[in-house]
């Protein structure tokens, strides 16, 4: 852990903490390293969501009974 890392106080389910005990002892790593690790890469999943949204933007949007209507005229229901 580096040295300018922030102390929280984090309130989990028991049975997450177990799980998350577990996991840190078997593979050899920070309860806090695993953490991070997961925060990190949820944070990093919104960013390309995000991404995509914007990449998208000018997108033509379609309504759902158009897209019913245009599944059933393909043959698809």
């Amino acid at each position: 852990m580096s040295s300018d890392a922030i102390r929280s106080t984090l309130y989990l389910d028991p049975a997450l903490h177990r799980a998350l005990r577990l996991k840190a002892a078997t593979a050899h790593r920070t309860m806090s390293q695993i953490v991070n690790d997961a925060i990190r890469n949820a944070l990093r999943e919104d960013q390309e969501d995000l991404a995509a949204f914007a990449e998208r933007a000018g997108e033509k949007t379609l309504n759902y009974e158009d897209f019913l209507a245009q599944l059933k005229a393909d043959g698809t229901l």
